[in-house]
């Protein structure tokens, strides 16, 4: 009888010692407190990306926004100097036949005097804002920027030389304004004779 009771007290103390080895840690509900942190600031990281590309387009899209801005500023501005200048020839181009009609008279000279002072001051003012003259009589025709009213037959020029300017062409920069109307020179044929008194005929026939 003693030794069974001296048995179960035994048997309690190992239970006991069971007990204390073995620890057990609740489980978080969301999990390891460690990976959720670094998850935060994965994202965190990302936005950060994110937001630094979203800048810099932004940052892109502005500065080709400045660019065309001005580029459309500038075309503006030029066309607007094209339109003036193309209302302005034809004064010119009267100026200069009345400054050429009035060189004979010398009681007008005065006129004549004033007429080309009108023409030097545009001049300077077209110069400064990049208005030139095509090259005309003695140059050689160049399609790019001459406009071939006729030819005439001359053994004094080579073929293909201007030999008179009808209208003169300007460029404004390195654009065409307006192409020069010429007559060009070309090789005298066995049949230049007729060719050249029908020319005259039309010519007169036209005054």
């Amino acid at each position: 009888m003693s030794e069974h009771v001296g048995d179960e007290p035994e048997d309690e103390q190992d239970d006991g010692a069971g007990e204390e080895d073995e620890v057990i840690f609740p489980e978080r509900e969301d999990g390891d407190s460690a990976e959720p942190e670094l998850s935060d600031l994965e994202k965190a990281h990302k936005e950060r990306d994110r937001m630094r590309d979203q800048l810099l387009r932004i940052a892109a899209d502005f500065d080709n926004f400045r660019k065309r801005s001005r580029k459309e500023i500038e075309e503006v501005r030029r066309r607007t100097i094209e339109d003036t200048l193309r209302e302005v020839l034809p004064i010119v181009d009267n100026l200069e036949r009345a400054a050429d009609a009035v060189d004979a008279a010398t009681e007008v000279s005065a006129v004549s005097d004033g007429v080309r002072m009108v023409l030097r001051g545009f001049d300077e003012v077209a110069n400064r804002l990049g208005l030139k003259r095509v090259p005309g009589v003695g140059n050689q025709f160049d399609p790019t920027c001459h406009d071939a009213m006729q030819q005439e037959e001359t053994d004094q020029h080579a073929p293909g030389t201007i030999v008179s300017e009808v209208v003169p062409g300007y460029f404004l920069g390195e654009r065409l304004l307006r192409p020069a109307m010429v007559v060009v020179a070309k090789p005298v044929s066995g049949g230049g004779g007729q060719t050249g008194d029908g020319a005259e005929d039309g010519a007169d026939g036209d005054e």
